[in-house]
C-alpha cells in the first residue's frame, strides 16, 4: 500500500495495522506525519484546549536491584549514595506541592529489597490520614511486580492492598519498549517482561484504577519494535479502556552504563506523531518537555500532543542522565498560549479543574527542579526500624541505628 493511501485512511479516521504504521514511519515526511497527527488531535480535542497538571514527581528511594543499564539514577544495595525518604520528608514535599496548587504526588522509586509491602501500605495510609483529598499516582508496573515477588502475594492482591491503603492511580513507567529482545539488552527483562508489564496494567484496570502508558525509545530498539510497542498498548486499551494518556520520550544516555547517543528532536516529533496515529483509542498524548525542552515541547502541540504534562516541581531520574529542563506553571502556560491554544489545569483523569492558578494568586517562580534530598544528606528515616530488612547492608544499617518507638 502506498504512503498516500495509508495517509488517506488516517485522515478518514480509519485504523492502520503495524505493517502500515511502520511504512508510514519510515517513508512519510516529517511534515506529513505532523499534519496527520495534528488532524487527529484536532478531531479529538476541537475546543483548542491544551491541559497540564500541577503535581510533584518524587522518587522515594534510589536503591534498586534491577540494575537496568540505561538508568543513571539507581544505586546498588549498600551504596553510600543510596537513600530512602522518610515519611516526614514526604509530608514536607506534599505541603510544598499543595502550596503551589498541586493535589497529586507521582511517586516512583527503585526496587529496594528492604522496603516491604507494609512500608508502602503504612506510607499511603499516613498520607491519606493527613491529606484526605491528596492523590497518590504511584508505583509503576515493575514496582508492583517487585512487591508481588517480595511479599509472595499475587499481583491482584498487592494491587488490592495498595488501593485499600490509598493508591489512586498508576503511572506507566518501566515500559521502556514492550519487546523482550530489547528488554534483555537493556537488562530490564528480569524486572518485568513485556507480558508481565501488560499483565500488571490489566490487573490495575480491572481493580478500577486508571493509569498512563509510556515508551522510552532510542536506546537499542528498531522502528519496527517501536511500532510493536504501540500496537501492544493499543490492544490492551481495546480490552480495558484503562489508560488515560500516553507519554513517549527519548533515551537519555549521559552517565549510564549503556551510553550511546540521544535521538534528535526530529526523531522525537516523528515518534510522537506516529504514536498519535497508531494509538487511535488513547484520548490524550503528553508532550515530553522534561527531556526535550520547552520549545520542542511547544512544537509537540503541532505533532499530536494535547497536554503539556506536569509542572513537576521535582525530578531526579532524568536529571541523573543529564536532562535538567524546568518549566513552572507560568512558562508552561506561555508556551501553550504562544502556540495558539487555551491552557487549562487538569487532574490525572483529565477532568478540567480550572484556569492557570498563578493568575489568581501569587506563586513564587521556579527556575530549577527540586531534588529528592539535598547533597550530603545521608540520614536514615526513623520509621525504617519498624520493618525487617532482607539485605545484609539493610540489616546492618538498622541494627546500627537501634530500636525506635513505633
Amino acid at each position: 500500500m502506498s504512503i498516500a493511501s495509508i495517509a488517506e485512511r488516517v485522515r478518514d479516521g480509519g485504523r492502520i495495522d503495524g505493517r502500515e504504521a511502520l511504512q508510514l514511519y519510515t517513508g512519510a515526511s516529517t511534515a506529513l506525519l505532523g499534519r496527520l497527527a495534528d488532524g487527529i488531535r484536532a478531531r479529538r480535542h476541537p475546543s483548542g484546549v491544551v491541559t497540564y497538571i500541577i503535581d510533584r514527581n518524587v522518587n522515594y528511594t534510589n536503591v534498586c536491584v534491577a540494575r537496568c543499564n540505561f538508568c543513571a539514577f539507581y544505586r546498588p544495595v549498600g551504596s553510600a549514595e543510596g537513600y530512602v525518604l522518610g515519611f516526614d520528608e514526604l509530608f514536607r514535599k506534599i505541603d510544598e506541592t499543595r502550596a503551589v496548587g498541586g493535589n497529586q504526588l507521582l511517586l516512583q522509586g527503585g526496587h529496594n529489597p528492604d522496603l516491604p509491602l507494609e512500608w508502602y501500605e503504612d506510607l499511603f495510609s499516613a498520607v491519606k490520614a493527613r491529606y484526605p483529598d491528596f492523590r497518590l499516582h504511584a508505583l509503576s508496573p515493575p514496582e508492583i511486580l517487585h512487591l508481588s515477588r517480595l511479599s509472595q502475594e499475587p499481583v491482584a492482591e498487592v494491587v488490592r492492598r495498595l488501593v485499600a491503603a490509598g493508591l489512586d492511580s498508576v503511572p506507566g513507567g518501566g515500559a521502556e519498549i514492550l519487546v523482550d529482545r530489547v528488554r534483555r539488552e537493556l537488562n530490564c527483562y528480569s524486572k518485568a517482561t513485556a507480558d508481565e508489564w501488560l499483565s500488571v496494567m490489566r490487573h490495575v484496570h480491572e481493580a478500577g484504577l486508571r493509569s498512563t502508558a509510556t515508551m522510552m525509545y532510542g536506546s537499542v530498539d528498531t522502528p519496527a519494535e517501536r511500532v510493536e510497542h504501540l500496537c501492544r498498548l493499543r490492544d490492551l486499551q481495546d480490552e480495558t479502556g484503562g489508560f488515560t494518556a500516553f507519554i513517549t520520550w527519548s533515551y537519555q544516555p549521559a552517565n549510564t552504563e549503556l551510553a550511546g547517543v540521544e535521538a534528535t528532536g526530529i526523531d522525537y516529533l516523528r515518534t510522537l506523531a506516529l504514536s498519535r496515529i497508531v494509538l487511535d483509542n488513547f484520548d490524550n498524548l503528553q508532550a515530553s518537555w522534561v527531556t526535550q525542552g520547552g520549545k520542542v515541547g511547544q512544537l509537540s502541540l503541532a505533532f499530536g500532543a494535547n497536554d503539556m504534562g506536569s509542572v513537576m516541581i521535582e525530578e531526579n531520574v532524568v536529571r541523573a542522565a543529564g536532562a535538567e529542563y524546568c518549566m513552572d506553571e507560568a512558562e508552561i502556560v506561555r508556551n501553550i498560549e504562544d502556540a495558539g491554544f487555551v491552557p487549562k489545569r487538569r487532574n490525572m483523569t483529565y477532568d478540567i479543574v480550572g484556569d492557570p492558578l498563578f493568575r489568581r494568586r501569587a506563586i513564587p517562580r521556579r527556575t530549577a527542579l527540586a531534588v529528592a534530598r539535598p547533597a550530603g544528606d545521608t540520614s536514615v528515616p526513623d520509621e525504617l526500624s519498624r520493618y525487617p530488612a532482607r539485605s545484609r547492608p539493610g540489616r546492618e544499617q538498622r541494627a546500627a541505628s537501634g530500636p525506635r518507638p513505633a
